[in-house]
C-alpha cells in the first residue's frame, strides 16, 4: 500500500511501512485504571503529522453510529487487526468530509486523501487518523 504527500513531484512514501515502525509501551492508564498500548512514533512519522496524505487500504466495516467514520486496514477483514492477529499499526481510521458516495463492501481496496493525526493519548481512538479525508477511488 502506498502512500504519497499531494505534490507530484514527491515520491511515494510507503505509509503503512512506517506504521509498523510504531513502538508501542504497555502503561497504566490511571484514568481508566487499565493498562493499555501507547505508541511511540519515529521522527519520520512525527514529520507528516499535520500534512496531506494518501492511504490505501481494505474497507473494513464497523458498526458504528457515524457513517462519515470509515477503518482502512493494511490487511483484508479475516486478517485485520480486529478480527485477525495483526497489530494496531495495521489500521487507520478516516473521518470524512462528505458521507461515501458510493456503498462501500467490506474487503474493497480505497484510496483516502486527508490529514494525517498520530494519537498517542485517547484509547478511545485509534493510533492514525485520517482527517478531512476524501475517498479519491
Amino acid at each position: 500500500m502506498l502512500l504519497a504527500l499531494s505534490s507530484s513531484q514527491t515520491p511515494p512514501i510507503r505509509l503503512w511501512d512506517l506504521f509498523s515502525t510504531t513502538k508501542f509501551t504497555e502503561k497504566l492508564n490511571k484514568k481508566i485504571g487499565l493498562y493499555f498500548f501507547y505508541p511511540n512514533f519515529n521522527e519520520e512519522l512525527k514529520a507528516l503529522e499535520g500534512k496531506t496524505v494518501e492511504l490505501r487500504g481494505f474497507f473494513i466495516p464497523l458498526d458504528i453510529q457515524q457513517k462519515s467514520t470509515i477503518i482502512l486496514s493494511k490487511y483484508p477483514m479475516a486478517e485485520c487487526f480486529f478480527c485477525g492477529g495483526s497489530g494496531p499499526e495495521s489500521v487507520a481510521v478516516a473521518h470524512l468530509k462528505n458521507l461515501p458516495s458510493r456503498k462501500l463492501k467490506m474487503d474493497q481496496i480505497i484510496t483516502v486523501r486527508g490529514i494525517l493525526q498520530l494519537n498517542a493519548e485517547d484509547v478511545e481512538e485509534m493510533t492514525f487518523i485520517i482527517n478531512q479525508a476524501e475517498i479519491i477511488n
